[in-house]
């Protein structure tokens, strides 16, 4: 369950140069069989800074490097004297094994910072979900009491994290679940699209996605981040923080990188201001794993 949620967060990047056009870009569909022991590897490249990114995932990517992490990723590639490049795939299952596990790239701009698949930074930032709904709705919704999230209906990611305190809310039947994968023939952010359309009253989303999102939106909506729910149940953990990721040897990698990153902390926040990304202040040790063993004793 824990892994899922790690995935989660990491859903919401083969080989490219950052100089091309989408149009001229092929992007692959999954394949099982990518990154085979004995497949021929890419030649490292020691003043390239290469990415492992999503081809059309704003707020976080796509190939016209639009996305905050793009940003995140030219700041951290110009601090240290290397040229950005990427290699892209949608970020779906076998997203790992098909991008920085077959070497077709070297970095993982954000997951969650107790990954234990990757080597992970320090938190560069920590974000939370959040309700969203329409300024004009009138409601008051600052928790899962709101007599107004009674009577809304609700656009929630099935099996995300909030979907636990909601069930617990006896919300359930206010809820419209959406896929926990990206359906690809959607844009990343249509629940915010289905929530100005008035399909929905309520989005509960993850911050960083609804924050974009709601600021783009063509009218006025309130953004709300969501209580703390894992005291109660862990596998509600609403708030999470994010750090950057290379392979578990590429020790002398996250060495330099974690430089910039402590260098350039108000720089990389002011990047997710500029995009409504939700954020506080990082937890220092923040662990599912660990809060899920204090609440066993």
């Amino acid at each position: 369950m824990f892994k899922k949620l790690s995935m989660y967060i990491l859903l919401g990047g083969v080989l490219t140069s950052t100089s091309l056009f989408a149009e001229t870009l092929e992007i692959p569909t999954i394949n099982p069989d990518e990154g085979r022991v004995g497949e021929v590897r890419r030649v490292a490249d020691p003043t390239e800074f290469k990415v492992c990114a999503d081809p059309d995932n704003l707020p976080y990517s796509n190939v016209k490097q639009e996305g905050f992490e793009d940003k995140i990723a030219a700041l951290i590639a110009d601090d240290m004297g290397k040229k950005l490049s990427f290699a892209y795939a949608y970020y779906r299952q076998g997203f790992l094994r098909n991008t920085i596990n077959a070497y077709r790239c070297d970095v993982i701009m954000s997951t969650t910072s107790d990954n234990d698949a990757l080597l992970t930074s320090k938190p560069y930032y920590r974000s939370t979900h959040v309700f969203v709904y329409r300024k004009d709705s009138g409601y008051n919704i600052k928790d899962w009491d709101a007599p107004d999230l009674h009577q809304a209906v609700i656009g929630i990611v099935g099996e995300g994290p909030a979907s636990r305190p909601l069930a617990d809310h006896g919300l359930m039947g206010n809820a419209r679940p959406y896929r926990l994968q990206r359906d690809l023939n959607f844009p990343p952010g249509y629940m915010i699209d289905d929530l100005v359309k008035g399909d929905i009253d309520v989005a509960i989303m993850w911050g960083p996605i609804a924050g974009y999102y709601a600021k783009q939106a063509k009218i006025p909506l309130v953004v709300v981040p969501i209580p703390e729910y894992e005291d109660v149940n862990v596998h509600g953990k609403e708030s999470w923080n994010i750090s950057l990721a290379v392979r578990k040897k590429d020790k002398e990698r996250l060495v330099a990188i974690q430089e910039v990153l402590d260098r350039r902390q108000d720089d990389i926040l002011k990047i997710l201001d500029e995009y409504g990304v939700p954020h506080m202040p990082v937890v220092v040790g923040d662990s599912i794993e660990k809060k899920a063993r204090e609440n066993r004793k």
